[in-house]
């Protein structure tokens, strides 16, 4: 019996074949003695332009590994140079599928051959044998229409299969309008049509203009992209990542952050970023982004979206004042005696310290100034208390001491300088008994009672356990917007400690450790430009640049050059500060559909859902092509769309699905093994490629005990990203009745390629 595949994360098509407008040319079954038609001889002619691709990535390989053999990489800019030696023989090993992809003719009669990697000519003097597909002369290969064909007369799309040429598809650009909005259709529903596997495949030949739009669209400010099932928001997010980092080198020497909703899916999709050469990579969850903090405790929807609010950071950030000391004096004890520091200098140091940017930190120069203000409260009592000594006792020494020096210029001296003679204490007497104050074990005992260091998941446990003190710093009159009937919700919740960490914990665990500080912080670091200079930060000490996505991964204050967010929708107002902490610049890319929100915050558009993090400096692009679902399956999500209170229009599906969607109705009792049927003859359709089941929650138990071996079931929410060739939805009425159900279904329904099926109970 075939069983069904794993599941697959979306991707837009990478490869060829028909569609209105184009030619399709495949490798022919020819008679060895006949003339080649024009179908062979295009398939010869690229050929032999791919042949010559590989022999020059293998001259140029060999060529990079006896240059980076004789390199000593002795200060940093040769490192640097290394750095980069490596990176560029990474992303020619990578690119060993889709050397080739594609061709543009122009109308000056020029060719040019696009592919992953760019290939330069044999000789300095000569054209590129393969221009990188990021390149910007690469872009009509993307944008060009009939209406708008950019100086091409014809587009051509390569097939290969590693080095063999299995067929083009020649687009002419030069005949009748055509405002579809799609290029490349031949390419572009060939490559729909093949079966889905388990991993994310790369798109760079088939993008269209849309998406392209977005893969170069200007980093410097956060792009937030809206696109429905099925746009290639995905795929489009990595390959925008591969751009920028070919555009902006720069942004390499700090790494990419990619953030989905679940590690399964980021392993679906794993593949795509090291296939495009891009290898500093750290994929992550907002859940992990905390080095050593996992979340272990289940928790309510309803304390979930009360932690989830951004109005938390100020809460916080009044929390962490009320942990600074007091106003007041300060008594310290030294050598015996007691120095009672005045408030009005204590309040200077604390006011000069207000910028400091977290609460060790301003600890730190706040300890700093304490010591200088005891150094000098010394001073000033051993001075005065010299001053009351013996009038002419200054005198005395000084006779003393000529008349010795008269008697025998080898007797010694007394030594008599600074405080010895006149009671004030030299530069480097101060500097002794600064020292002297710093490494005192009492003044550091006192200093830490008076302000203690703080470790946050500590804090954060008492702050969410205490409801009195929850309602001090967030509750009604703070600005914070939680009722007292809300603040009870969160501290009867238990956090932390041997309760563990629920997910909304993480944020906050994460933003107080932000304005806590690490006790040891002296600055360095995230905003030390030597962070990346100095010691190794650079990146340059590993291979491939593999050791940057090493390095940050273990650093919860690492900043990252450029951070993509998948399913962007799904975040809290709080998880938002985590990736804006993460990228100060906002080179952020956020790709979602706000109708296929699951999770438990309540906004409905993007306005809400990113406003506070970013503010008003983000735009919006919006993917309205569906390359992916079928129209038959996304005509039926309209009312499903009205129900969930959408406020976007569906993308426009541009294919037809091999078998319409089908409804069939069950008992309880036969409900296992009617799914289970469908799913068998489904696998059987579509033999080589994957089907999955979506349910409610409650069901999944059950139907995973009927499934054959291998099929995914899951809710609506574990789904979200995934694609299968065929898709069974069981049950849609218990999906739409869970939490924000409406959207769940718009999800199910659209995780088909190529068939839908529903499994109701009761009637139809």
């Amino acid at each position: 019996m075939p069983q069904p595949a794993p599941q697959t994360a979306n991707t837009t098509p990478a490869t060829a074949p028909t569609g209105p407008g184009s030619t399709p040319t495949t490798a022919p079954r020819t008679d060895p003695g006949a003339a080649p038609d024009p179908a062979a001889r295009a398939v010869a002619e690229e050929q032999a332009t791919l042949d010559a691709a590989w022999a020059r990535r293998a001259t140029v390989l060999d060529e990079l590994e006896e240059t980076l053999a004789a390199a000593r990489p002795e200060d940093v800019a040769a490192r640097v140079r290394v750095a980069r030696l490596r990176a560029r023989r990474a992303e020619l090993r990578q690119a060993d599928h889709g050397l080739v992809f594609g061709r543009v003719d122009g109308d000056d009669g020029s060719v040019r051959h696009l592919g992953r990697v760019g290939l330069p000519g044999a000789t300095e003097d000569d054209d590129p044998l393969v221009v990188d597909w990021r390149a910007p002369v690469a872009r009509p290969f993307y944008t060009a229409t009939p209406v708008d064909p950019q100086g091409l007369r014809r587009r051509r799309h390569v097939r290969t299969d590693g080095r063999r040429v299995v067929g083009v598809d020649d687009e002419p650009l030069d005949g009748s309008l055509d405002d579809s909005g799609l290029v490349g259709e031949g390419a572009l529903l060939a490559a729909l049509d093949e079966r889905r596997t388990g991993r994310m495949g790369t798109a760079v030949a088939t993008l269209q203009r849309e998406q392209d739009d977005v893969v170069r669209a200007d980093a410097r400010t956060p792009l937030v992209v809206q696109g429905g099932p099925g746009t290639g928001k995905t795929v489009v997010a990595l390959h925008r990542v591969a751009y920028l980092l070919f555009a902006h080198p720069h942004l390499a020497e700090r790494g990419v952050l990619v953030l989905g909703p679940s590690m399964r899916f980021l392993d679906y999709i794993a593949q795509v970023l090291p296939a495009l050469g891009e290898t500093a990579v750290v994929s992550a969850t907002c859940d992990t982004l905390v080095p050593g903090v996992r979340p272990t405790r289940a928790e309510d929807r309803d304390v979930a979206e009360l932690k989830g609010r951004a109005a938390w950071l100020p809460a916080l950030r009044r929390f962490v004042t009320s942990l600074e000391p007091a106003d007041g004096p300060l008594a310290l004890v030294l050598d015996g005696e007691e120095y009672l520091l005045p408030a009005a200098q204590l309040a200077a140091a604390r006011r000069a310290a207000a910028g400091a940017g977290s609460y060790h930190r301003a600890r730190d120069r706040v300890v700093d100034r304490v010591h200088d203000l005891l150094t000098d409260a010394v001073a000033d009592r051993q001075a005065e208390l010299l001053a009351r000594a013996e009038e002419g006792f200054e005198d005395v020494l000084g006779r003393l001491d000529a008349a010795l020096a008269r008697s025998d210029d080898r007797a010694l001296h007394t030594g008599a300088t600074g405080s010895d003679v006149d009671g004030v204490l030299s530069d480097a007497d101060l500097d002794a008994l600064r020292e002297r104050v710093a490494a005192d074990r009492g003044v550091a005992a006192a200093l830490d009672a008076w302000w203690p260091r703080r470790v946050a998941a500590d804090e954060l446990t008492r702050l969410l356990g205490d409801a009195d003190l929850l309602r001090a710093h967030a509750g009604p009159g703070t600005g914070s917007g939680l009722t007292d009937a809300d603040v009870a919700r969160v501290a009867a919740e238990p956090a932390g400690g041997a309760a563990g960490w629920a997910s909304s914990d993480v944020p906050l665990l994460d933003a107080l450790a932000e304005l806590l500080g690490s006790p040891a912080d002296d600055g360095a670091g995230r905003d030390d430009p030597r962070a990346s200079v100095d010691g190794r930060d650079d990146g340059t000490d590993d291979e491939d640049g593999v050791f940057v996505a090493g390095r940050a991964a273990a650093r919860r204050d690492w900043t990252y050059g450029h951070v993509v967010v998948d399913e962007a929708q799904e975040l809290s107002g709080m998880q938002w500060h985590m990736v804006v902490r993460r990228c100060p610049t906002r080179s952020v890319t956020a790709v979602g559909d706000i109708d296929q929100a699951s999770s438990a915050h309540r906004q409905t558009d993007w306005g809400e859902a990113v406003g506070d993090a970013l503010g008003d400096r983000w735009r919006r692009a919006d993917l309205t092509i569906c390359y992916r679902t079928p129209r038959e399956v996304m005509e039926l999500t309209g009312p499903v769309l009205r129900r969930a209170g959408s406020r976007n229009d569906p993308p426009r599906a541009v294919r037809s699905a091999p078998v319409a969607p089908w409804r069939r109705a069950t008992t309880e009792d036969g409900l296992p093994a009617l799914v289970a049927d469908a799913v068998t003859g489904m696998a059987a359709r579509y033999e080589g490629g994957t089907v999955g089941v979506v349910a409610p929650v409650a069901r999944l138990a059950g139907l995973r005990a009927a499934l054959p071996d291998g099929t995914p079931a899951m809710s609506a929410t574990d789904a979200k990203g995934l694609e299968w060739d065929g898709a069974v939805v069981v049950d849609p009425d218990g999906i739409a009745a869970e939490p924000r159900g409406w959207n769940g279904l718009y999800v199910a329904l659209t995780r088909c390629t190529q068939e839908l099926g529903q499994v109701v109970v009761g009637s139809l």
